[in-house]
């Protein structure tokens, strides 16, 4: 990172993202783009919308952001379900708020969808409580693979690409079948359709130093009091939250509190479970030839990014003045 005086890069109408695995910097790295380009941050991970996942996100606390507004953090309650249809409407219109005020915004997380949601054409259907509340019925009195057969026998392309046993997909898919009348859209289009002009830097390490700061992040989050914090959220429903309750140690926490595991066990799970998540991450990320990819750990990283930037505006329409 830059520390003191940042050269200005002066960009116009472009969306700057931030995206890559776990514990590789982006938060900071958001942060010291939008200083120098004079940009605002909109948040990209699914679990930093929930209001009071603070430490178990690793959530930048404000006294931490050096001045820079950041939007979409602290939304939602625990007991929400997260939908990727209500956050691509709030994050366009955090995106558009900004770029009318002739500010830059830096979108920043690692949750992959989100990120396409605000960049790309990506089209979501809604919900309905009603259709989705009968499905979830079925599911709890039938069990996953009853609905499972039934999508393969509506839509089969959906069913091959959704596990058996993943009985909130299965629901969600069936909804939007019948919402719809069409097949559900299992997969993302391979040729994207791009809503803004836009940059996406792309952060990671080697893997044996990534396992490592894990390790390192867990052992701070539960120092810091991850185990606390999450003892408060269950007292304010986050049991009752599909959405929240799933998040990386949170989860892990609930079941040692529910006297399930042993808090030694949570704590390894989690680290073995971030683990995993990271290279979920780096393979979806891989997959889009868009990414300018950034070694975290090099020292000229504000200015590699800065660069990119400052490249990407030059050779999109409109880039050249």
């Amino acid at each position: 990172m830059t520390s003191g005086r940042i050269r200005v890069v002066r960009v116009d109408q472009l969306v700057v993202a931030v995206v890559g695995p776990t514990a590789t910097g982006k938060s900071e790295l958001g942060i010291e783009l939008a200083r120098a380009l004079g940009g605002e941050v909109v948040n990209a991970d699914s679990m930093q919308l929930y209001r009071g996942m603070d430490i178990g996100t690793a959530k930048v606390p404000p006294a931490e952001r050096g001045g820079v507004p950041h939007h979409l953090l602290d939304i939602w309650e625990v007991t929400e379900t997260a939908s990727v249809a209500e956050y691509q409407r709030l994050a366009r219109a955090a995106v558009a708020e900004i770029l009318g005020r002739g500010r830059v915004p830096v979108l920043v997380g690692g949750s992959g969808l989100y990120v396409r949601a605000v960049l790309d054409e990506l089209e979501f259907p809604g919900t309905d409580p009603l259709i989705r509340g009968k499905l979830e019925s079925e599911l709890a009195e039938y069990g996953p693979e009853a609905l499972h057969q039934r999508l393969r026998e509506v839509d089969p392309v959906a069913a091959g690409a959704i596990l058996p046993s993943n009985g909130r997909r299965i629901v969600r898919a069936l909804e939007v079948i019948s919402l719809t009348g069409r097949p559900f859209v299992a997969r993302l289009p391979e040729q994207p359709r791009p809503a803004y002009r836009s940059v996406q830097v792309a952060l990671d390490r080697d893997g044996p130093e990534l396992d490592e700061r894990v390790a390192t992040r867990v052992g701070q989050m539960w120092r810091a009091g991850l185990v606390a914090e999450v003892r408060g959220l269950a007292e304010r429903g986050l049991r009752q939250g599909r959405t929240a309750r799933a998040a990386l140690g949170y989860q892990q926490v609930l079941s040692f509190l529910a006297g399930e595991v042993s808090e030694d066990a949570a704590y390894a799970e989690t680290i073995r479970a971030t683990r995993r998540y990271v290279r979920r991450q780096r393979s979806w990320f891989r997959r889009d030839p868009r990414p300018v990819w950034l070694g975290a750990d090099r020292a000229d990283l504000t200015e590699a990014a800065l660069a990119a930037v400052a490249q990407a505006e030059l050779a999109q329409p409109g880039g050249e003045r």
